[in-house]
């Protein structure tokens, strides 16, 4: 790559020149006609002018350095082989965002600070701080909350991690939970039997399950009972050991569910709890067993809590606007809103 500039101060327009020396990887870079850019250009306010392997940057000199940090850094994963996504592209615009245009890029250590979690399938790799903040997390500790607006990658990185602890045969099963319908559970009027009741509402994780594994492997555990997927009403009484155990949408846990799923903790076994504050759907006045624990167990050793905000969603751009919109609306002005 051959970048060169032309800038007078950091008012002024810039102007920088980037040569990707592989034509193949620059279109893998620049995106299906060019979306990768065009992303770049909204969310960095910049113009990006591609000819070729070849990209003008045209802009205010932070701006241009951003994007110019971007690129490069893309350009490299895809040098390494690894599928890039839109995903990727907005957790690289954030990073670049966060760290301003103060520094000079060193796209080695930045990659290295950045933790994965190595699958047979393919590799996922944390794409903002808080994300890779979650993974170590996850490695270190026995319980973990992971609590934050949707799109930000708390149950796919726990699946993740999951997945690769069965892979590595440190546990022997993972066991998949999230309160059905509502805190009640109350599943008796659907039809079916009771795996065709919940699946409706565990399918984020079956979705998640089947996007880190081969799904031959997946239903054959399915179907060995290595990995369980149930509504929580079903774990009170059990001992679960050797195990990872998740928890999703734990916002509509109540007090006792929480204490009730919590120790159930056995040996040689992992916790990952996540879930939404800003989305409880229990009925007024009833505390959420996710903040209730939280709040008693955060000085407790052993138990980590990573909270993800609206900057660190990772699906469509829109998303994080509108997570920070309602997250402008305040209890005591939500009614004038």
């Amino acid at each position: 790559m051959i970048p060169t500039a032309a800038a007078s101060d950091e008012t002024a327009t810039t102007q920088v020149v980037l040569a990707f020396e592989d034509n193949k990887l620059a279109s893998i870079l620049f995106g299906q006609y060019g979306q990768n850019l065009a992303l770049i250009e909204r969310r960095l306010g910049v113009v990006a002018d591609q000819r070729g392997n070849h990209v003008t940057l045209e802009g205010s000199r932070g701006g241009c350095e951003q994007a110019r940090r971007v690129l490069e850094g893309l350009y490299e994963q895809t040098k390494r082989g690894r599928d890039l996504m839109q995903g990727d592209v907005e957790g690289a615009i954030r990073q670049a965002i966060a760290q301003g245009s103060l520094f000079d890029y060193a796209p080695e250590g930045e990659r290295a600070s950045f933790e994965e979690i190595n699958l047979r399938k393919r590799p996922v790799r944390a794409r903002t701080a808080a994300q890779s903040a979650y993974i170590r997390a996850l490695k270190r500790y026995s319980l973990v909350f992971g609590t934050g607006p949707a799109g930000t990658g708390k149950t796919w990185l726990a699946v993740a991690q999951a997945v690769q602890m069965f892979e590595r045969k440190e546990v022997d099963r993972i066991i998949l939970s999230r309160p059905a319908v509502e805190a009640g559970e109350r599943l008796g009027f659907l039809p079916g039997d009771m795996r065709e009741k919940v699946d409706p509402y565990l399918r984020p994780i079956y979705d998640a399950l089947y996007d880190l594994m081969d799904a031959r492997i997946v239903e054959r555990a399915l179907q060995a009972g290595e990995i369980e997927i149930a509504p929580l009403a079903f774990m009170r009484g059990r001992t679960l050991a050797n195990a990872c155990v998740i928890l999703d949408e734990a916002q509509n846990t109540t007090s006792m569910q929480m204490k009730m799923f919590l120790t159930r903790l056995g040996e040689n076994s992992r916790m990952i709890v996540t879930g939404d504050p800003s989305q409880v759907d229990l009925p007024g006045g009833q505390t959420s067993g996710l903040a209730e624990a939280i709040k008693l167990l955060k000085d407790v050793e052993g138990i980590g809590h990573v909270a993800f905000g609206h900057e660190d969603v990772i699906r469509h751009e829109l998303v994080a606007r509108i997570v920070a919109a309602y997250d402008r609306v305040t209890p005591e002005n939500k009614g004038k809103a």
